[in-house]
């Protein structure tokens, strides 16, 4: 018998750095999550900056650390109020915030720092706080990443089709669900991080809109494989990856100088696009429809999009909103349905997915 739905908050900043994206969400059952309320809050660019200067080896990062998780946490504070009073809803109907944080580094199988300060964010909101997802499962020597395939799993699965759903944020990442059970899933590699980099060190603004300026270029064959040789892309999974590998750093040990800059964008796109592609087709099942279902925001680069239908054209290419979630909020959903998870002691991680020893329940606690 389905329970009556509880009210859970998600919340999301990720690699791209772009800001934190909040849902409301009305969980009624594991498989049964409904988005009621979304809120986007973008960064300042100071916290934009102070992030990005954590991501890389620095001088007083301890302190800094800290410091940031503060700053954030009356952000996220901030979009959790702007969110319950837009959406007319009390703080007391709220049963947790489920919070990923901001990863500034991932090191797995080691450790992974997504900062946060969680007992001020529930003193400040008033409402329990779920947050520290990763920990238990590297502790279980997983990889703490990726998260999303289990909620991937428990609203996307279908018996009459092979799925596959990849969530393209600064890191792509895919889930693969053939006949509704999980088969694997893993970081494909660089999503929107490097396209990103180049884009700003070129134009003004922060992102290629719609890849219209790689639609402008032309793709690099060459340069394309010598970014397809990186031994990443070869490892089978498990496997995650972030900043820590894919950045401006790695960019420069191809000759990206040597091309017109569009040209690089247009071959950093077919990067994304083939990399993600290529995890795809080795999921492909004769017997069942083969799904790509695509989510994050990598779905609003049209030129991104067509490439990857261009590469798989025997496959359904769409955005998660035709499955009746919306592609933008997906992952803020799959934090707050993660939160949901631990409060009723259920296990939110895959095993075949991060390797870890077993299924575990994720998550720290901070009550209201």
């Amino acid at each position: 018998m389905t329970q009556p739905a509880q009210f859970y908050i998600g919340q999301m900043s990720g690699t791209s750095l772009d800001g934190v994206d909040s849902v409301i969400v009305a969980i009624s059952s594991p498989t049964e999550c409904e988005l009621i309320a979304h809120h986007h809050l973008p960064f300042p660019d100071g916290i934009k900056k102070w992030a990005l200067d954590l991501c890389r080896r620095g001088e007083d990062e301890l302190n800094q650390s800290r410091l940031l998780a503060t700053a954030l946490s009356e952000l996220y504070a901030q979009a959790i109020h702007e969110m319950l009073n837009r959406a007319q809803v009390s703080p007391r109907q709220i049963s947790a915030i489920g919070c990923h944080g901001q990863t500034v580094r991932h090191m797995p199988p080691h450790y992974s720092v997504q900062l946060i300060d969680a007992a001020r964010l529930a003193e400040l909101c008033d409402i329990t706080v779920v947050t520290d997802f990763r920990s238990r499962d590297i502790a279980a020597k997983g990889q703490g990443a990726p998260l999303v395939p289990a909620f991937h799993q428990a609203v996307f699965a279908s018996e009459q089709f092979n799925r596959v759903i990849a969530n393209i944020g600064g890191m792509a990442n895919i889930s693969v669900l053939s006949g509704g059970a999980i088969q694997s899933g893993f970081d494909t590699g660089p999503g929107n991080v490097l396209l990103d980099e180049w884009y700003q060190s070129h134009n003004e603004g922060s992102y290629d809109k719609g890849g219209h300026w790689a639609a402008s270029g032309q793709i690099i064959p060459h340069l394309l494989d010598k970014f397809l040789s990186d031994t990443y892309f070869k490892q089978p999974p498990p496997k995650s990856t972030g900043r820590e590998y894919f950045n401006q750093q790695w960019l420069s040990r191809f000759p990206v100088n040597d091309f017109r800059p569009e040209d690089v964008q247009a071959t950093l796109t077919a990067l994304t696009a083939q990399s993600i592609c290529d995890a795809a087709s080795q999921w492909q099942y004769p017997s069942l429809e083969n799904e790509l279902i695509i989510c994050g925001g990598g779905v609003e680069n049209t030129e991104l999009m067509k490439m990857m239908e261009r590469i798989l054209p025997t496959w359904s290419i769409k955005r998660s909103d035709a499955l009746g979630v919306d592609a933008q909020w997906v992952e803020a959903m799959a934090f707050g349905w993660l939160g949901y998870c631990c409060l009723n002691q259920l296990s939110g991680n895959v095993p075949t997915v991060t390797g870890a020893k077993g299924e575990r329940v994720l998550g720290a606690i901070y009550p209201a």
